[in-house]
């Protein structure tokens, strides 16, 4: 296994003594960040009306036990820093980053009756290979969607729950490991523990928002994926509005069994319902997972982003090639459209770059750029789906 620390994010990654270009997750947008920014005042309008479900959604994963750390953790401390609180978790059972570094997130109150959990990325780890970020910075760094002065951000003015990534298990792990042998847990997979201990401090700080924006880029939109059950769990009926930046379920159609390898390593199987026989389907991509999700939530919209040959996902982690990745893309994102018409869109930009969220947030597809894709999702008018 090679293991891989980050703590500069400006810092060439290194693999093998050689340079690594990646972006994972959080890391790359940082290169990008610096954008041209539109004069236009971006304007939403109201959600539909919070409307109480006659069942309670995902109750099949509810009874798998994904909701087994809500409520078990308070933060050890919480500091104002300007609009900003940061709220740490101490050492101990509970959550923890992936070598054993404390857990920070942060909380922005702008008033607003709108709130966007946002799920930060930073690559994965497992037996065969570890690439992730391995600490969990205090504070909102100010990119794409999470800078509220810039006036081309769609969610700027929003109230924000910002939940860092460094458990190297995608938010959903719950697994220590002992890598060396020596009897002692030396790689800590908490994300469930930490994705857990944050919507608790989510909810507490804002208990009625009228809608909510779950959102997240690479490993934190496979995250906010993941996140979805538990987030309906603490808001009933709320719209939710889930906007998944290059984290889409594309697997190995040689290999159908890796994503299952994968969560059975980080101990994150019951986030599948054990009844959905096809949500990792005999091609080992997720595509009916999300028709899962859509089905079972109907006050829930969502929407995928992607570049056509993301080498990050499609070459460094799942190792399929970037020709074999747009060969499956569009077709997985047709079938999702096709069945949910009026809650599913696409946006995917001809490239092998990776995430657009916190990054350049004038990025265009098909003509459209990011900063209004979203907003037209937002807005509940003219949002279409849209490609290079």
């Amino acid at each position: 296994m090679t293991k891989l620390r980050i703590q500069d994010p400006l810092a060439p990654v290194r693999l093998g003594g050689r340079p690594l270009t990646l972006a994972l997750g959080a890391l790359l947008p940082l290169l990008a960040a610096c954008s041209d920014s539109s004069d236009r005042p971006l304007t939403t309008a109201p959600p539909p009306e919070v409307v109480e479900p006659e069942a309670v959604p995902f109750q099949e994963l509810l009874d798998q036990g994904i909701a087994r750390y809500l409520g078990q953790y308070t933060p050890m401390l919480s500091e104002q820093d300007g609009e900003v609180v940061n709220h740490t978790f101490g050492a101990g059972d509970g959550p923890l980053c992936l070598t054993g570094g404390e857990y920070t997130m942060a909380t922005r109150d702008t008033g607003s009756e709108d709130l966007v959990i946002f799920l930060q990325g930073g690559g994965a780890c497992w037996s065969d290979l570890c690439l992730a970020t391995e600490e969990a910075a205090p504070g909102i760094p100010p990119l794409g969607v999470l800078d509220p002065a810039r006036v081309d951000n769609p969610l700027a003015g929003m109230s924000m729950a910002y939940l860092p990534y460094c458990d190297g298990s995608l938010h959903a792990g719950d697994q220590d490991v002992d890598t060396d042998d020596d009897g002692e847990a030396d790689r800590f997979h908490r994300g469930l523990h930490n994705l857990s201990a944050s919507l608790d401090v989510a909810v507490n700080t804002f208990p009625s928002p009228r809608r909510i924006v779950l959102t997240g880029v690479s490993a934190g939109a496979f995250g906010s994926t993941y996140a979805l059950p538990l987030v309906r769990q603490l808001y009933p009926g709320v719209p939710i509005d889930l906007i998944n930046d290059s984290g889409i379920g594309l697997g190995r159609i040689d290999q159908p069994e890796f994503i299952t390898r994968l969560l059975t390593e980080w101990n994150a199987t019951a986030f599948f319902p054990e009844s959905c026989d096809t949500c990792i389907g005999d091609d080992g991509h997720t595509t009916d997972y999300h028709k899962y999700q859509l089905e079972e939530d109907s006050n829930l919209r969502l929407g995928m982003m992607s570049y056509t040959r993301d080498n990050v996902i499609a070459v460094t982690f799942v190792q399929v090639g970037g020709e074999a990745f747009e060969a499956a893309l569009i077709p997985e994102l047709d079938d999702l459209e096709a069945s949910y018409p009026e809650r599913f869109r696409s946006f995917v930009a001809d490239g092998v770059d990776h995430t657009f969220l916190i990054g350049d947030l004038q990025q265009t597809a098909g003509g459209v750029t990011v900063s209004d894709w979203v907003s037209s999702m937002l807005a509940g008018e003219a949002w279409e789906t849209t490609r290079d």
